[in-house]
């Protein structure tokens, strides 16, 4: 007969998502989401099926608990119209707190998009959904600041600004004065 289970499942996803951030896929050990969970192998893998079943619960965690929340802003309909410098300015700020895991280890997405689990189709598909996702809601945000760009304009804009963001995730954990310039940088360009 199967045991209860007697841990929460969220709690040890965000325990996984810590650990999966801030060593990545590969990077991260059985025994490392063994100790950060405080479950053992055989109930990670019962629950999950194996590290990768963990991994894709981390990454749903992920989107829906950390980058989702800060997009909807982005998202409202109508998008108020400084909601685009009011989510660069968050992001920046999260980037300033020196114990924030976007300032330690910019994004599990950007991050996941260099490791070997980015040959996966369905990894791709993970990454490049969520790139359209942040393309799009930014472009909502630069509409809604900048009604009178032309559609031209706007999509330059928004692509500027997108590749300002996933280069300020890419950098923070070698360079987080540069990752807060990007970001600097990007509200600029929003505001201009």
């Amino acid at each position: 007969m199967a045991r209860t289970q007697t841990f929460d499942r969220d709690t040890v996803v965000r325990a996984a998502r810590a650990v999966f951030w801030e060593h990545g896929y590969d990077g991260a050990s059985i025994p490392d989401l063994e100790d950060a969970t405080g479950i053992r192998r055989s109930s990670l893998y019962n629950t999950f099926g194996s590290k990768r079943g963990l991994f894709d619960a981390a990454v749903q965690s992920y989107l829906d608990e950390v980058i989702r929340p800060r997009l909807r802003p982005l998202q409202d309909d109508p998008v108020a119209p400084d909601a685009l410098t009011g989510y660069l300015t968050g992001l920046r700020d999260a980037f300033e707190s020196l114990d924030s895991m976007s300032a330690t280890n910019g994004c599990l997405l950007v991050n996941t998009a260099r490791e070997s689990i980015a040959r996966d189709p369905a990894v791709v598909r993970v990454v490049a959904d969520y790139r359209a996702e942040l393309a799009s809601a930014i472009g909502r945000g630069v509409r809604a600041q900048r009604p009178a760009s032309s559609p031209a304009q706007t999509d330059d804009l928004r692509e500027n600004i997108v590749a300002l963001v996933i280069a300020a995730f890419a950098l923070a954990r070698v360079d987080g004065a540069q990752a807060r310039h990007n970001l600097t940088l990007a509200i600029r360009l929003a505001q201009d």
